[in-house]
């Protein structure tokens, strides 16, 4: 059930109700925020450092909190070493998301 799903570029909902999240990092960022949109992905400023996984981390654990879904539900699907990510959000939880938050604010 994604009824609640906005039409943006970088959310992609899935046949079986799982929606996927182009997402691009620049990671060693002073705070963790929506930095806008860049190349159909949405840009978001890290704080961690993209060592060890600590950058992929800290993205999912980002965005399971800013869509108040368990850090269970998001996926890292392509990306690991790359600042181009695609993450999976479960079927079980995209229902309920709060995909609103994911709006980059307006310059």
């Amino acid at each position: 059930m994604t009824a609640a799903l906005p039409a943006l570029p970088f959310l992609h909902a899935q046949k079986d109700g799982a929606v996927l999240v182009d997402v691009h990092v620049m990671p060693n960022a002073a705070r963790t925020q929506i930095q806008g949109l860049h190349d159909g992905a949405l840009r978001v400023r890290l704080h961690a450092p993209p060592v060890d996984g600590k950058a992929n981390l800290a993205l999912q654990a980002w965005l399971a909190e800013t869509l108040g879904v368990p850090k269970s539900a998001v996926e890292l699907l392509r990306g690991a070493t790359a600042r181009r990510k695609q993450l999976r959000v479960a079927a079980t939880y995209a229902g309920q998301a709060r995909w609103q938050a994911l709006l980059p604010a307006p310059e």
